[in-house]
């Protein structure tokens, strides 16, 4: 899609350094599905021109497997466009909310919000190139995860990635309930 537009185009899974970046000297920087947090002289050097496509309805499940919170924690579902700042998904985005059916899997719903977000950053990037995307501030205090907040809970997850969401949210509400003194019986 980028190509499309005329625009060139280089992508790396590996984390950005300085020598990097001069290489190829970018505009813009998208993170999308990166694994590494920024450093804090690359998003100086960016800003405003740098942005993260995340698969949560920001300010809720920031950082890791946002899609794995969403269910377990209950919160709201969707996809956020971002500016990146100091803060771990914390800029200002562009929200769109996702709704799912009881019979989703992690691994369907996680298909669909990767395709929500596509979407998204499809129709903003005419706006985000010529720095026009116009975004608000997160509202509330929502909620961060890290990679090795879910492990704990892996064991449960009969079927991995195709566990249905209704078996997640059933554990993260057992989860809660325990955690609000329920009974050793409810917590097993």
């Amino acid at each position: 899609m980028l190509c499309s537009c005329g625009d060139e185009v280089a992508q790396t899974s590996e984390p950005l350094s300085t020598d990097t970046l001069a290489r190829f000297a970018p505009d813009i920087l998208v993170s999308y599905g990166y694994r590494h947090i920024l450093r804090r002289d690359i998003v100086d050097r960016y800003t405003p021109n740098i942005y993260n496509l995340h698969i949560s309805l920001l300010p809720w499940n920031r950082g890791s497997d946002p899609n794995f919170w969403s269910f377990f924690d209950d919160t709201p579902k969707g996809v956020t466009l971002h500016c990146i700042d100091h803060g771990v998904d914390t800029g200002t985005s562009s929200p769109r909310n996702s709704f799912f059916s009881g019979t989703e899997t992690l691994a369907s719903s996680y298909a669909r919000l990767q395709e929500a977000i596509e979407t998204l950053f499809t129709n903003a990037w005419p706006r985000l190139r010529t720095g026009a995307l116009a975004g608000g501030p997160q509202h509330g205090t929502g909620s961060t995860h890290r990679a090795c907040d879910k492990e704990v809970f892996m064991a449960e997850l009969p079927l991995g990635w195709e566990t249905p969401v209704s078996v997640v949210e059933a554990m993260g509400r057992r989860h809660r309930s325990c955690a609000l003194g329920a009974s050793k019986e409810t917590c097993r």
